[in-house]
This record gives C-alpha cells, structure tokens and sequence, in this order.
C-alpha cells in the first residue's frame, strides 16, 4: 500500500491506497453505517464498502446521517 491521496468532501486526505471505501471511512474515524457515501458521483450502498477500491484521485462525497426530529 502506498500513501496517495483521494478527494473527499472537496478536499485532498492522505489515504493508503488502494483500498476499500469502507478500509478509508474506518482510518477518517467514521461508522460506515452512520454515512452515505457518492464515490466518482455514484451513490454506493452500505453493502458496497467494503467491495469497492479506491485509487488516486478518486473523489468521494461523504455525508453524515444526522437522526433527529
């Protein structure tokens, strides 16, 4: 694995690539179940995580779900 870096919410993040969406929520301290995330403008399901590779300059949106009323 090498250190290279993703896009992520409009910014740059070091991330050992390549690895899964899931590997890259874990290392950014964030509950895969607690987010919903758009990799290269695809909107992913939970179930795809852990089976999708991200590479250099890949470009992730990453949203927090806020419960609440």
């Amino acid at each position: 694995m090498q250190n290279q870096t993703i896009i992520a919410n409009a910014k740059e993040v070091p991330a050992s690539l390549p690895c899964s969406v899931e590997e890259f929520l874990v290392a950014q301290n964030l509950l895969p179940r607690s987010v919903v995330v758009e990799h290269n403008g695809e909107a992913l399901a939970p179930s795809e995580f852990p089976l999708r590779q991200l590479r250099p300059g890949d470009r992730l949106e990453i949203v927090k779900i806020v419960a609440g009323g």
